[in-house]
């Protein structure tokens, strides 16, 4: 659910598959450090 903060992957702008890939793991990257920078 917190992925489709990112309007980018949520409306899926890149047609292919590996753009949407990269974008949807820098995405969970980016919500995994946000969380860990705030527990630390």
């Amino acid at each position: 659910g917190k992925l489709k903060q990112f309007r980018h992957i949520c409306t899926r702008f890149d047609r292919i598959a590996l753009n949407y890939l990269a974008m949807a793991k820098l995405a969970a990257v980016r919500l995994w450090l946000r969380h860990y920078e705030s527990a630390a």
